[in-house]
C-alpha cells in the first residue's frame, strides 16, 4: 500500500511541473526560444524635401489704463487685422483666431507695494495656407492693420509619405549596414530579422520672427522656405546563427 501512494504522489508531481517543461520546449527549428542569440541595431536616415505649407502665428498687444479700454482697443485691432489677412489671402487659405488674455500691469518698484497701473490684452491670429509666395506679404498686412508681433513661421509639407518612405529605406540600410559590421566584428553569422520597428516624423522648419518693427512702405518682407527635414528610425532585430 506504501508503494502504491509513492507511485500516485510522484505521478502527481509530474503532472503540476509539466506545463513549465513544455513552455520551455525546443522550437520546430531546434533552437530554445529563450536561449536566441541576438544582434539589435539602430539605423537612421532623413530625405530634404521642399514645404508646401506655411503656418503663420500674430499677436495684437494693447495696454491701457483699464481693462474695458485694453480690450476694447484689442477687439478693434484684431478685427482689423483679420479682415486684412482675409482679403489678402482670398480662398488661398484660412485665418483663425487662437489664444485670448487680458492681464493686469503691476509697478514693480521694490520701495512700494505692487499696484496695478494698466491692463495688457493680447489676441492671437493664426494663418495657413499653401500659397508660399504670399506669406511675406501676409505679414506686411497684418503689421498694417495693427498686428506687433509675429510669434511663429513655420514650414512643412502636408503630405510627407513619399519623403517619408525614402527616409525609412535609408534608415533600414544603415541598420542592415551596422548588423553586417557587428556580426563581422564578432565573426557570427546574421540570421533571419525577428523584430523590425520604425519612428518617422517630420520636423519643420521654423523662422523665429519677433516683435515686429516699423515698416517701410517700399520693402516687402523677405521670406525664404528653405527645406523640411522628415527623418526616420528604424531598429531591427536580428537572430545569430
Amino acid at each position: 500500500m506504501k508503494l502504491r501512494f509513492l507511485a500516485a504522489a510522484i505521478g502527481f508531481a509530474i503532472a503540476l511541473v509539466s506545463p513549465g517543461f513544455a513552455s520551455a520546449a525546443p522550437t520546430q527549428s531546434g533552437t530554445n526560444v529563450f536561449e536566441r542569440r541576438t544582434i539589435e541595431v539602430d539605423g537612421s536616415g532623413e530625405v530634404r524635401t521642399s514645404p508646401d505649407t506655411a503656418d503663420l502665428n500674430l499677436a495684437i498687444d494693447t495696454q491701457a489704463k483699464t481693462a474695458e479700454q485694453a480690450a476694447s482697443s484689442n477687439a478693434a485691432l484684431a478685427t482689423k487685422v483679420i479682415d486684412a489677412l482675409k482679403s489678402k489671402l482670398g480662398d488661398m487659405g484660412k485665418v483663425t483666431t487662437g489664444g485670448y488674455s487680458l492681464d493686469p500691469q503691476y509697478d514693480q518698484r521694490q520701495s512700494e507695494k505692487p499696484r496695478i497701473i494698466g491692463y495688457n490684452a493680447q489676441n492671437t491670429v493664426t494663418v495657413n495656407t499653401r500659397s508660399l509666395d504670399l506669406v511675406g506679404a501676409l505679414i506686411d498686412s497684418a503689421i498694417a492693420a495693427g498686428a506687433n508681433r509675429v510669434n511663429s513661421l513655420s514650414f512643412s509639407v502636408k503630405d510627407d509619405s513619399k519623403a517619408r518612405t525614402e527616409a525609412i529605406a535609408i534608415a533600414t540600410r544603415d541598420a542592415r549596414a551596422q548588423a553586417d559590421a557587428l556580426a563581422s566584428a564578432l565573426d557570427v553569422k546574421l540570421g533571419k530579422v525577428l523584430k523590425a520597428t520604425t519612428v518617422s516624423e517630420q520636423r519643420p522648419t521654423p523662422l523665429y520672427m519677433g516683435r515686429a518693427m516699423a515698416m517701410s512702405a517700399n520693402v516687402a518682407t523677405p521670406v525664404e522656405p528653405g527645406e523640411v527635414t522628415v527623418p526616420a528610425t528604424v531598429s531591427l532585430t536580428f537572430e545569430i546563427e
